[in-house]
């Protein structure tokens, strides 16, 4: 899915956008834009676009599609959570008490335990299929 909201620039050179169901390179203004409902959105400039994606299509079908697939999708609202205290955690240099966590989450100390608690549950099924992370190098020798 598309990273950067409609008609924000990719760098320097102008890149093309490329539908998000088949992959088409879009020629300029023709590409059709839709925000839909995803609760593993979370808006790294702006909170107010947490649960929101925007996707880009070639075409109306491909457009209706992402739009009918996202429909389908479960939205989890731990999950949201999850993301906000992930972006306080990576905007905030040091640890957090639970008052400031709420402060800048904007999150109620349920919320954030719920989200903490999906936090903790995907590591644990990533850590079940991957296992334990390579040892250090270091400690080898």
């Amino acid at each position: 899915m598309s990273d950067k909201e409609p008609g924000q620039q990719g760098g320097a050179v102008d890149e093309p956008e490329l539908c998000d169901v088949c992959g088409t390179a879009i020629r300029k203004r023709c590409e059709q834009y839709a925000s839909v409902p995803d609760s593993s959105a979370s808006g790294q400039q702006d909170p107010l676009l947490d649960g929101r994606r925007f996707v880009v299509a070639c075409s109306d079908d491909h457009l209706q599609q992402l739009i009918e697939d996202y429909k389908r999708r479960p939205f989890n609202d731990a999950e949201l959570w999850a993301g906000k205290i992930t972006r306080a955690e990576h905007r905030h240099s040091g640890e957090m008490n639970a008052d400031q966590l709420a402060e800048k989450t904007g999150l109620t100390p349920e919320q954030i335990e719920r989200g903490i608690s999906w936090q903790t549950m995907r590591f644990m099924r990533w850590h079940e299929q991957f296992g334990e992370p390579d040892s250090d190098p270091e400690e080898d020798e």
